[in-house]
């Protein structure tokens, strides 16, 4: 029972020349793409396997600003913008909606710590209310119980993520870009010290600009061409439940469960940060750039298995451009779910909200979340190779921040006022230390 995906066409024909291509059809490669191709680009969109087939169609669908990174906050903000901008400019439904984000709590640290964010935010205009007990309880009634406080963030909201990135892909096609379905990107040409060329198994595209947009494959790609990008994938396990559960939030997080309303009327359930670490080469030749994030996070994370080697997305293997890679042996990661944690996510979650109760489980999946030694994520121009644009790492943040991220990935290949400072996110502070760095999320 994987992960619902609505499908979108393939364009047939692969052009031989580009203005841009993006590599990588998830939620930050379809909105780059579509946002160079409303400004008159021509553009190419290649994806080894279904457009949002990986982790983009396996998030809560959160778009978010609070408890964000001070580092991530503007361009949250500004995501939640053109998430709204997007339907009206194309007619594509994307599920999006700001329904409100809402956090309960009986820990006296966690909402110190949620004040906290709150009173940063309103330094740079975001709203969020803290809850008072009486308030937490009120609006929890969901739950039966009684809570010492909590947070809303009216601006935040969801989107579908079995329909958001299909429907970018479709808003792309109409403007005229091509989008190119089981065509994975080998490498990429390089002539003269600057790119010229990406080199997919159905042929090369010749282009100036190519955007590496490719999730938990980034690295090993990235290491076929001399660069040094550290990154490690959590495998994250989730659970979607059927219609049926009334009187809930649309969005709920809780130290035990979170909670989202998914466009079919069901619920997507999960516990916020847990994950397993599946042991591959990069895994061990990136260990030291993430002690300070593994020290941040080893409450919530497990060593997982040899899972990862089975994946291949963080093989340290060098491959030819003329044969099959690994992307094309694995078109769409779907690694093994971890049942304890989905049986732990389904109880913690008709304990907490008795109404699901009347609800079946409808899906199950796991998906690989790929993540920095800082938890931000790398996105900017290649310094050693000229027209290369390198945008991952999202930390499991990617869904949310995808319009702005694409946005701004725009405004770089074209050399436009970026959306947002881009320098918070440049892939050349990955050449330093992550100690005291890490994001708070």
């Amino acid at each position: 029972m994987p992960a619902p995906l609505n499908r979108v066409a393939t364009t047939p024909e692969l052009p031989s020349t580009a203005d841009v291509v993006v590599i990588g059809g998830g939620i930050v490669g379809v909105f780059a793409a579509y946002y160079l191709t409303r400004r008159g680009l021509k553009v190419a969109l290649v994806e080894k396997g279904l457009i949002g087939a990986e982790q983009s169609s396996r998030n809560w669908g959160w778009c978010r600003q609070q408890n964000r990174d001070a580092r991530e906050l503007p361009m949250s903000t500004k995501s939640l913008d053109l998430w709204e901008r997007f339907a009206t400019e194309t007619g594509e439904d994307t599920g999006f909606r700001r329904c409100g984000l809402f956090y309960l709590s009986n820990s006296d640290d966690e909402l110190s710590g949620w004040a906290r964010w709150r009173d940063f935010a309103r330094s740079v205009g975001v709203t969020t209310h803290m809850l008072s007990s009486a308030e937490a309880t009120e609006r929890g009634r969901a739950t039966g119980a009684s809570w010492k406080g909590g947070v809303f963030s009216p601006t935040d909201g969801i989107a579908d993520p079995a329909s958001a990135a299909p429907a970018v892909a479709r808003a792309i096609l109409k403007l005229g870009g091509t989008v190119h379905q089981s065509c994975a990107a080998r490498g990429i040409d390089i002539e003269g010290g600057r790119l010229s060329g990406v080199v997919t198994e159905h042929g090369t595209i010749r282009t100036k600009i190519a955007i590496l947009a490719g999730g938990a494959w980034a690295s090993s790609f990235c290491r076929q061409f001399g660069i040094r990008f550290p990154q490690a994938s959590v495998r994250s396990s989730i659970l979607s439940v059927s219609p049926g559960a009334s009187g809930l939030p649309d969005a709920l997080h809780t130290s035990a469960v979170s909670v989202t309303r998914r466009g079919d009327g069901g619920y997507t359930l999960a516990i916020s940060g847990g994950g397993r670490v599946d042991l591959t080469p990069q895994q061990f030749r990136y260990a030291p750039q993430f002690l300070p994030m593994f020290v941040r996070r080893w409450r919530s994370l497990a060593l997982g298995g040899l899972e990862g080697f089975r994946s291949g997305h963080e093989t340290l293997a060098r491959w030819r451009l003329d044969a099959p890679t690994p992307m094309e042996r694995m078109r769409i990661l779907d690694p093994k779910v971890d049942q304890r944690t989905i049986r732990l996510t389904h109880s913690r979650a008709l304990e907490l909200l008795p109404a699901l109760r009347n609800t079946n489980v409808s899906a199950v999946w796991a998906g690989y979340v790929d993540s920095t030694p800082d938890g931000v994520p790398g996105i900017g121009e290649i310094t050693t190779v000229p027209g290369f644009i390198l945008a991952a790492g999202f930390s499991g943040h990617g869904f949310g921040i995808g319009p702005g991220a694409g946005h701004l990935i725009a405004d770089i290949a074209t050399g436009d006022t970026p959306i947002v400072d881009p320098r918070p996110y440049h892939p050349e502070r990955f050449q330093r230390s992550a100690w005291g760095k890490v994001a708070d999320f």
